[in-house]
C-alpha cells in the first residue's frame, strides 16, 4: 500500500502517520469477508499489508479472461458480474458478485489462466492479494483453508445442479428451476433472488430466448408466485414455484 499524499501544510512524516488509520478502515471492511472472518487481528493486519486496493469505474474490466492467475481478489464495495464470451462473440453473464465475495481463486490455486472475465456493474472497490500471499494464507490459516474447502465444495455442487438444469427438456421448467437454484432465504424466512441477471443473460445461461424468459417471469407475477423488482425477485409462494419445477399440478 502506498503512503498517503500529504495534505496542504502537512509534512510527509505526518502523512505517513495517517497510514495506520487507513489500515484500520480496511481491516473493518475485510472483517465482512467470510473467507477472512476467522483471522486474528494480527493475522488480518499481515494480510492488509500485502493487499493492493483498486477502484474501478462502471463497465471497467476488473479481470480479463485468459489473463494470468496472479492474485486473489475481494470485492469491498459495489457490484461485479462474471461473464464469458461465446465463440460468436456474445457475452454471457454467469453470476453476480456482491461485497464480501472473493474471486480468482481457481487460477491462483492451479497457477492457470483466468477462465472468465469480471466486469464492474457499478463503481467498485476491490482488494488484490498477490498469489504467493494468497497461497501462504490458504496453507497456513486453518480457518481460511476450511472456508475455502466449503466454498469449493459448494461451487462443485452448484455446477452439478446447473448441469442437471440444462438437461431439462421443458424450457419453462428450466427457468423455474433456475430461480430455485438462485434463491436465498433471508433471516425472516423470505426466499429472494438477489442481483437478478438480465433476461438476456438468463436466456444465454440456460439456452433459451429472452422472450421466453420474460413470458415465464410475467406468468409467475400474474399468478402471485413472485414479486419482481428491478434486480430482485421475492418468491411469495415458494411451494407453488417448487410444484412448477417438479411439473406437478
Amino acid at each position: 500500500m502506498t503512503t498517503p499524499n500529504p495534505t496542504p501544510n502537512e509534512t510527509p512524516a505526518a502523512a505517513a502517520e495517517r497510514k495506520p488509520s487507513n489500515l484500520q478502515v480496511h481491516q473493518v471492511q475485510l472483517r465482512k469477508i467470510p473467507l477472512l472472518s476467522g483471522l486474528s487481528d494480527e493475522e488480518l493486519q499481515k494480510v492488509v499489508v500485502d493487499l493492493r486496493f483498486r477502484q474501478h469505474a462502471k463497465r471497467d474490466i476488473v479481470l480479463q479472461k485468459g489473463g494470468e492467475g496472479d492474485g486473489l481478489l475481494f470485492l469491498l464495495s459495489g457490484q461485479l458480474q462474471v461473464i464469458d464470451v461465446t465463440e460468436d462473440g456474445r457475452a454471457i453473464g454467469l453470476r453476480m458478485l456482491a461485497p464480501g465475495d472473493f474471486f480468482g481463486e481457481i487460477a491462483v490455486i492451479n497457477g492457470s489462466k483466468r477462465t472468465a472475465s469480471v466486469v464492474a456493474m457499478t463503481p467498485v472497490l476491490v482488494a488484490f492479494l498477490p498469489a504467493p500471499a494468497a497461497l501462504h494464507l490458504f496453507s497456513h490459516s486453518p480457518s481460511v483453508a476450511n472456508q475455502m474447502l466449503r466454498h469449493l465444495a459448494a461451487k462443485i455442487q452448484r455446477d452439478s445442479e446447473f448441469r442437471s438444469l440444462l438437461s431439462i427438456n421443458n424450457t419453462t421448467r428450466r427457468i423455474y428451476t433456475f430461480l430455485v437454484q438462485m434463491k436465498k432465504t433471508e433471516p425472516g424466512g423470505t426466499d429472494v433472488v438477489e442481483n437478478l441477471p438480465t433476461h438476456q443473460d438468463i436466456a444465454n445461461m440456460i439456452n433459451t430466448s429472452r422472450e421466453t424468459v420474460t413470458r415465464a417471469l410475467l406468468t409467475l407475477v400474474q399468478q402471485g408466485i413472485i414479486q419482481k423488482e428491478t434486480h430482485r425477485i421475492i418468491i411469495v409462494k415458494p411451494q407453488a414455484l417448487q410444484k412448477l419445477v417438479e411439473g406437478t399440478p
